[in-house]
């Protein structure tokens, strides 16, 4: 069982999930019914039948593919994003009566991004109410930000208001809130919030981040260092976290650090033998049948990204990823 700060996670000697299960990245799940639903980035280059795939389960361990969010990247990305092949990084939320996934447009190693916005009112594509509606733009970086527009997550915290906290590499980790009624970012509120930084590492590489609300804290999970590497030996990818008792932090990590100033405790790192680079995570807060992660990890030798459904416990307040 590994624990925070392991080095030899063992969540990787039980692999047992089937189905369509690679490629995915950057996965972000919820439960309709009886049914998991997981969104993820368009891998490997443009995809051919659709953007942003979505995959079903009833078990969490066969997985089917299940259509597509959009037919094809919509023109308003391609028009802001020059060069962009698939959209990135999508987060599925419940409010306000409908389903949002908010998504990225970008490019590898620039800022020029957007964070868009589509909603449905089922998961199920077979009621004939499904339909996702493209809102469009909900946020935009460009070279000359300090910031990037990428990697969307939404948090609903214990007050009803909503959170969408954002970032990757540039100046880390930002949030700002949503208007729950439209979907888009609060006018009353225009502050912009620093939630994690690494400031003594050169690029400041974290991103995909997630944030949920456990009991008596608030959780920032985090990928740190570099995916996607043409060497999956060279994948750094890991999954760090910390904790705090407000929406926007501070957020400290086991040893008391702040994550503005590079803390973040360990929950997973690759073996360097049969997996590497776990990240792009989300956690998943179920009351009926448990709390879950959902993450990508890298097969090795061959260096294909392959989906993980974990269970995530909670002991002594801190998050555990199980086999």
């Amino acid at each position: 069982m590994s624990s925070p700060g392991s080095t030899t996670p063992t969540v990787f000697s039980s692999y047992d999930l089937t189905g369509a299960v690679t490629p995915v990245r950057d996965p972000s799940l919820m439960r309709q019914g009886n049914t998991y639903y997981v969104f993820s980035t368009d891998a490997d280059g443009p995809a051919v039948d659709g953007s942003l795939p979505v995959l079903c389960s009833t078990h969490r361990v066969v997985w089917t593919s299940c259509g597509y969010v959009f037919g094809a990247i919509p023109t308003w990305v391609t028009a802001q994003v020059p060069g962009v092949i698939g959209l990135w990084a999508p987060d599925i939320s419940y409010f306000n009566g409908l389903y949002h996934v908010y998504f990225a447009g970008s490019t590898f190693g620039s800022n020029t991004s957007v964070i868009g916005l589509a909603t449905n009112t089922t998961l199920d594509s077979t009621d004939p109410n499904y339909a996702w509606v493209d809102q469009g733009e909900v946020l935009g970086s460009v070279l000359t930000d300090d910031f990037n527009a990428i990697d969307p997550t939404i948090l609903t915290d214990t007050d009803g208001q909503v959170w969408l906290t954002y970032g990757s590499y540039w100046s880390g980790i930002k949030q700002q809130q949503i208007d729950p009624t439209t979907g888009f970012l609060l006018a009353s509120n225009p502050t912009v919030y620093s939630l994690a930084y690494r400031p003594n590492v050169q690029y400041d590489p974290i991103e995909g981040t997630s944030l949920v609300h456990k009991g008596s804290y608030y959780y920032l999970f985090a990928s740190f260092d570099d995916c996607c590497a043409p060497d999956p030996y060279q994948d750094t990818y890991r999954i760090m976290v910390g904790r705090g008792t407000t929406p926007q932090g501070p957020f400290f990590d086991m040893a008391g650090v702040d994550m503005t100033q590079g803390g973040g405790t360990q929950l997973l790192a690759g073996n360097g033998t049969t997996w590497n680079g776990p990240g792009g995570e989300t956690a998943y807060l179920d009351p009926v049948n448990g709390d879950i992660i959902v993450f990508h990890a890298i097969q090795l030798p061959g260096g294909a990204a392959y989906l993980f459904v974990n269970p995530l416990t909670w002991p002594n307040d801190w998050p555990q990823i199980q086999p």
